[in-house]
């Protein structure tokens, strides 16, 4: 949908990483005016000054990353358990927090989640990252049904094999075992662009997909169907 978003206010999370550079691409094509934040949002109070920043906002775009780490579950330390879940998860609820009263007030508004598909599927040495990752989409579906009557919705993708720096930069994309992977567990046999996951989400941000709430859809090249 061309220009789906004109007139919109969109903040866009970690703006520099995992889908960030691509989603503040598209988004300014198709219309909107993108607020871009590049903040540490797992240091205290982060996440609620980023929103208070950017001043009124019409969608907010929870995009959050970090490297996974491939720790055995019976060596994940309480230090990687913390800083997983203080990267990925203790920022939601105070940017939503910051960002939902207004939309409710106005009646108006969108939040999406940029999850991982990771919660969908078993992965060996992938434990603490799941998990915070699950977490983000269980909180996405919850609060999603709770603004749906305030008619603000918020929404999740869950994705894996898309095409980001963060998780499969160049030199991933070049390694012929990863080639095998992706042939072996990605029944759309290459990995999802960035640019066709980016507009998906700026499609869950405008108006025509104001009939879901609370909805985890993944975008993942068939990954967690097989």
């Amino acid at each position: 949908m061309q220009n789906a978003l004109t007139g919109k206010r969109v903040l866009i999370t970690q703006a520099t990483e995992f889908m960030g550079p691509m989603l503040c691409e598209v988004f300014a094509e198709q219309g909107a005016e993108v607020v871009a934040s590049a903040a540490d949002l797992s240091q205290p109070g982060a996440a609620r000054r980023v929103v208070e920043e950017a001043g009124p906002i019409d969608v907010l775009v929870a995009n959050l990353a970090i490297r996974a780490p491939t720790t055995a579950a019976v060596e994940v330390s309480e230090a990687e358990w913390r800083a997983v879940f203080a990267a990925l998860v203790d920022p939601l609820p105070h940017l939503v927090g910051a960002a939902a009263p207004a939309m409710i007030q106005r009646r108006a508004g969108k939040i999406l989640v940029m999850g991982s598909a990771s919660a969908l599927r078993g992965m060996k040495r992938a434990s603490t990252y799941s998990a915070a990752r699950g977490a983000q989409l269980a909180y996405a579906q919850a609060v999603g049904v709770e603004l749906a009557p305030h008619k603000v919705q918020l929404n999740a993708i869950a994705q894996n094999f898309v095409d980001n720096p963060t998780y499969f930069p160049v030199e991933v994309q070049a390694n012929p075992r990863f080639q095998e992977r992706l042939a072996r567990e990605v029944p759309l046999g290459r990995l999802v662009g960035a640019r066709e996951d980016a507009q998906f989400a700026a499609y869950l941000c405008s108006s025509a997909a104001d009939c879901f709430v609370g909805q985890v859809f993944p975008v993942c090249g068939g990954w967690v169907a097989r």
